[in-house]
């Protein structure tokens, strides 16, 4: 070989590299392209066609509240699916058994005067009561502990969040834990101070497993009851409770569209959100958010005849409000059927309105949810750079999170004209939502699912048994999941 020859070799040598980086530079600025076209055609359909606005508007106004068990929630049920037909999608009813509860009466009265009140669900169906009132406080066991027997046979007072100077680093519970506290330690009633302004009533469920609790909840509002306590410092008070519910075994319905993926279809990404409400109003931000902005997805994803390498599940829950009964079901379904490690990723949208990032429950997800962004963000002027890692309980994300597998929600939006001060309360009207609040739900999600969905490989991968427990206790939720017995590890 003459000096020309290893010359040119050498060259065509340190020229392979090169060549190949530049390969996979074009590969990649092709796919950000591709994937920036269909983030555009996204955004583009869903501002122009949305459904999800005027769809919420309607079936608050035709049906009503849509809780679960109901004539409504049935009503509500075939709602959906029909609509979801409509749009040319493959749908079907998973059914599931569960207590439907409604409420029939309820008269409370301390020292004998008449007081504005709501019962929880799940109360029981008859109670007649008299008792002397105990402070407790927050209602946290650290509450409980303090008072010692002084808890048997009274009705306590409890405020429904953290009392203002409380002390730091007070973690609240949710209203269940709080009652099976009550119960535990030997109360015969509780009653929830709520923490809004004007005297609004609350309700939600005071059972944490949705069947029926052994002891009245009910709740007041928050003048009333910031003065019952004051009275309480200058005497003692009585209170009084004659309360009537109705129960019975019924069937409710969640509703499913599937979609196959094209490489990978044993993989799936679930997306929901719960559809049931409480019937003290329509639920129109819980969830009505949620819910129809997941159904405008699932409208959008048909008429712009997206592909993904991974299957999805988009899922509207019921019997959220009774204690995620829903998302339970579909999850010991899909164990029954030895089809549960085909999940890979649950994205869960409860209230979320305008979002203007992403979060989620796993911090190595962290990199790939900034990349997205620096994608996305080139198309919507309104999406920033605000990705977080959040885990919480109390939604339909909850029963996927406790057997592993990664989860994920829009993060960085406000709710509408203080909507959150007013759900499970008679104020969740329709009124309250911003139209482009919604529609820019129903984008960002349907920009985190595509990318989940179609991610050669994801970053996230589910847990496994005993690195459940250690991320749950790491997010501070050991102590709330051993008091409503979904803890399944040693204590």
């Amino acid at each position: 070989m003459n000096f020309s020859q290893v010359f040119c070799t050498f060259n065509r040598m340190k020229l392979i590299p090169i060549l190949v980086s530049l390969i996979l530079f074009c590969q990649f600025s092709m796919a950000q392209n591709n994937t920036k076209e269909t983030f555009q055609n996204i955004f583009d359909e869903v501002n122009n066609h949305s459904e999800a606005y005027e769809q919420l508007e309607l079936i608050t106004k035709t049906i009503g509240h849509r809780l679960t068990g109901s004539a409504n929630g049935h009503k509500a049920e075939q709602y959906v699916y029909d609509l979801l037909k409509s749009y040319g999608l493959q749908v079907s009813f998973q059914p599931f058994s569960a207590q439907g509860w409604e409420r029939q009466s309820l008269s409370f009265t301390l020292n004998n005067q008449q007081q504005k009140a709501v019962a929880l669900a799940h109360s029981p169906t008859e109670i007649d009561l008299k008792g002397d009132v105990l402070d407790l406080g927050n209602g946290l066991e650290s509450d409980y502990l303090q008072a010692g027997d002084k808890v048997q046979g009274k009705v306590v007072l409890v405020y429904l969040h953290i009392l203002p100077n409380s002390g730091k680093d007070l973690k609240n519970l949710h209203r269940s834990e709080k009652t099976a506290l009550a119960a535990r330690y030997g109360a015969k009633g509780i009653v929830f101070i709520n923490s809004v302004k004007g005297n609004v009533l609350l309700t939600g469920t005071a059972s944490i497993t949705g069947k029926l609790i052994d002891i009245p909840a009910i709740c007041i509002g928050k003048e009333d009851g910031m003065n019952w306590k004051e009275s309480l410092k200058r005497g003692p008070v009585t209170a009084e409770i004659h309360m009537r519910n109705q129960v019975q075994e019924t069937t409710a319905r969640n509703i499913i569209v599937h979609i196959r993926g094209s490489e990978y279809p044993e993989e799936k990404i679930v997306i929901g959100g719960h559809l049931d409400s409480w019937d003290l109003a329509t639920g129109a931000i819980d969830n009505g958010l949620g819910s129809f902005a997941i159904i405008d997805m699932a409208r959008t994803f048909q008429k712009l005849k997206l592909q993904t390498k991974r299957s999805i599940d988009f899922v509207l829950f019921m019997g959220e409000e009774q204690g995620l009964l829903g998302s339970r079901a579909y999850v010991s379904q899909a164990i029954k059927n030895k089809k549960f490690n085909q999940i890979k990723y649950m994205l869960n949208f409860d209230m979320v309105n305008a979002p203007t990032g992403f979060s989620s429950s796993q911090a190595i997800m962290k990199s790939s949810l900034d990349q997205w962004v620096a994608v996305y963000a080139q198309v919507d002027t309104a999406f920033k750079n605000i990705n977080s890692i959040d885990v919480g309980l109390h939604s339909d994300h909850q029963p996927f999170m406790l057997e592993g597998i990664p989860t994920g929600t829009g993060r960085g939006g406000q709710l509408p004209n203080q909507a959150g001060l007013y759900y499970h309360s008679n104020k969740d009207v329709f009124d309250l939502v911003d139209k482009h609040g919604l529609k820019q739900t129903v984008r960002v999600g349907m920009v985190y699912l595509y990318m989940l969905a179609n991610e050669k490989k994801l970053s996230s991968n589910p847990l496994k048994h005993e690195a459940i427990s250690k991320f749950l206790e790491s997010n501070g939720l050991k102590e709330p999941l051993i008091i409503s017995g979904d803890w399944r590890w040693a204590k």
